[in-house]
């Protein structure tokens, strides 16, 4: 899909607010509420809008403690990614899981309650993961910037 600059300005706003509403977007980007509607539903039908959403704070839930864990599998056959993303996928303490190049295979962003909740994570998940050779982990001190908008410049 071909992204313009009214569809850039249309999802810059929803994505700080997704709670506009149709009328309330449409006059900010000088359109119809029907044409906006139809634009949004452009958006959504090819991809460009996975979901909408609450940005929740992690703190405020009782969730103090938050990491970056850098992990290496020690197979790279079929099964053992599979079964390795498999397994994060279900698991509530990570919130975001890449697989990237470099010397780690996936880098997981990990929300817990306190660094004993965590190291019950390591231990009881992570370590038991038949495809896991090492994981390094970096405590997160603060959050400098969170989910900024995705923007084409």
């Amino acid at each position: 899909m071909q992204i313009d600059d009214r569809d850039q300005r249309i999802l810059t706003l929803l994505q700080k607010d997704c709670r506009l509403s149709n009328a309330e977007l449409a006059d900010a980007v000088g359109m119809s509420a029907s044409a906006l509607w139809r634009r949004v539903r452009s958006l959504e039908d090819a991809g460009v809008i996975e979901r909408y959403g609450a940005q929740v704070n992690p703190a405020r839930m009782g969730l103090e403690f938050q990491a970056i864990v850098h992990v290496q599998l020690t197979r790279h056959d079929h099964e053992g990614p599979e079964a390795f993303i498999a397994a994060v996928q279900n698991r509530a303490e990570v919130q975001e899981c890449y697989a990237t190049t470099g010397q780690s295979d996936y880098h997981l962003r990990v929300l817990c309650r306190d660094l004993t909740a965590f190291n019950r994570f390591l231990e009881e998940f992570l370590f038991r993961q038949p495809a896991v050779a090492s994981a390094q982990t970096n405590v997160v001190l603060r959050t400098v910037k969170r989910s900024g908008p995705v923007t084409r410049d």
